[in-house]
């Protein structure tokens, strides 16, 4: 009686296993075909196809932009019940130079947040086969990803790499801010620079620590511009990567 109390108990946990995998395969179709009906709706998704297996979502198949390719990994983490997303899209659309799309996001993320946001923001550019990767540091989030959003809407971009940091919260660090803005173009021979908003000269700041970023006329710009920081309250050390044009 025992021997075959084990092998109905086996059985049971046999048959309970089995229903389980044939429970999880039916959700899996469903998310599936969920999916696909969704898909199917955009112009600019109808090329994804989706498999699931234990609710992990892998996307293949082709898409014209990386914002579409974003938009189907978004439409696909919303599904209820599903665990994970493998997004292997590849992106169609026209293919740029590199540095041709590096100039364009350049010049479009030069005008991005114009005004104190963009004097406070210092980002950097790389672009390696329409990959591009987005660096430097910016003040809050939604300048963090407005910058984001330029490079994905941007034609050619086959990729992107987000590498930016975001300042922290500090009501300190706002003040520095304010106050590093006025002693730089405060200065009657700094004007200039303020004048132009293609290129002023960026002031990033965390937890009291300043970096200047920029292009200047002069070595002379480049030092008035680091003092006038240096001796604002609040400031622990300055980092002056102002570069000096040629």
């Amino acid at each position: 009686m025992r021997f075959w109390a084990r092998v109905l108990m086996c059985a049971g946990v046999g048959a309970g296993i089995a229903l389980a995998q044939v429970a999880g395969s039916a959700l899996d179709h469903q998310i599936s075909s969920y999916l696909q009906q969704q898909f199917a709706g955009s112009k600019d998704l109808a090329q994804v196809h989706s498999r699931v297996e234990d609710r992990v979502v892998t996307l293949t198949g082709s898409v014209p932009s990386y914002r579409a390719k974003l938009q189907a990994d978004h439409d696909a983490r919303q599904v209820q019940s599903v665990n994970g997303v493998i997004n292997q899209l590849s992106v169609a659309g026209p293919t740029v130079p590199d540095a041709q799309l590096q100039r364009e996001l350049a010049d479009r993320l030069t005008y991005d947040r114009i005004g104190m946001g963009q004097t406070f923001n210092a980002l950097s550019l790389q672009v390696n086969h329409g990959v591009v990767t987005i660096g430097g540091e910016v003040r809050d989030y939604p300048d963090r990803d407005s910058a984001v959003d330029i490079v994905a809407d941007t034609k050619g971009v086959k990729g992107l790499v987000d590498k930016i940091k975001v300042a922290p919260l500090s009501p300190m660090d706002d003040q520095i801010r304010l106050e590093a803005a006025r002693a730089i173009y405060g200065n009657p021979s700094m004007v200039q620079y303020a004048n132009n908003p293609a290129h002023p000269i960026r002031i990033a700041v965390a937890n009291g620590h300043v970096t200047l970023e920029g292009v200047v006329n002069s070595q002379v710009d480049k030092s008035v511009a680091g003092n006038a920081v240096r001796s604002l309250p609040g400031v622990f050390s300055v980092k002056n990567n102002l570069v000096v044009a040629h």
